[in-house]
């Protein structure tokens, strides 16, 4: 899916601030403000833009401790990892999962009250499961998130998937 300059700017804006009004928007962009309502509308229809959400500060929230837990699963079967994926991703302490290659299947990030809520989920949670063959973890001292995603541009030396 190609995004021009436009979408482009119009997304990194409403990555700046989705909550700015659709008049603020056309104008940091140099629009009128039909054109950036169509263009936002069309990039939701496009699945580009999947939502709006509120970033919370996780040390106001109560989980001002954060690890990475690798997990793996045995045996390795598309139902056992399916279903380790959609349980784990439903556990209040997760914030991130990724299911992966390599020696582990899955990691998950987590962001708890202290490091005594850490070893409870790995010891209560994860390693009650009986698919859990393995669980290494790593504290996290500092999480530096990036707020704004620049959608790639294509490169025009490669044929698109669609003209192979």
């Amino acid at each position: 899916m190609e995004l021009d300059a436009l979408d482009r700017a119009l997304l990194r804006e409403l990555q700046n601030d989705a909550r700015q009004t659709n008049r603020d928007l056309a104008a940091k962009t140099g629009v009128s403000p039909s054109t950036s309502l169509e263009r936002v509308r069309l990039l939701r229809e496009r699945g580009v833009i999947t939502g709006y959400h509120a970033a919370l500060d996780l040390d106001a929230a109560g989980r001002p401790v954060q690890a990475l837990i690798q997990v793996r699963i045995r045996p390795p079967a598309r139902p056992v990892i399916e279903g380790f994926r959609e349980w784990a991703a439903r556990l209040p302490e997760v914030i991130g999962l990724f299911v992966t290659s390599g020696s582990h299947d899955f990691l998950i990030h987590v962001a708890v009250p202290d490091v005594d809520s850490v070893y409870a989920f790995v010891i209560d949670r994860l390693t009650e499961r009986r698919e859990v063959a393995d669980v290494q973890t790593t504290m996290a001292y500092e999480h530096v998130q990036s707020r704004s995603i620049e959608p790639a541009v294509p490169d025009r030396r490669r044929p698109s998937r669609g003209a192979r």
